[in-house]
């Protein structure tokens, strides 16, 4: 049609896809960094949960009873002592 041809909506459609182009790099950037704060949550977690097993064998229990008490596979417990 002839509006599509006027330099008037040319440049608005263009100045649309640009918004529309800027708003998803930024919703992109955000769940990127959920994502990262998530990850970092969780390599704390484990990072804090690998720490106690020294205490908890000194305390007496097993690999099978820490693995349960911090959710753990019984490797992570081995393998955790191992690094000691």
């Amino acid at each position: 049609s002839d509006l599509k041809q006027t330099k008037v909506y040319q440049e608005a459609l263009e100045e649309g896809r640009e918004e529309g182009r800027e708003e998803g790099r930024e919703e992109g950037r955000e769940e990127g960094r959920e994502e990262g704060r998530e990850e970092g949550r969780q390599e704390g977690e484990l990072a804090a949960k690998l720490a106690s097993i020294p205490r908890l064998l000194a305390l007496g229990l097993n690999f099978e009873q820490i693995a349960q008490a911090l959710e753990l596979e019984i490797e992570q417990v081995r393998q955790a002592t191992q690094r000691e």
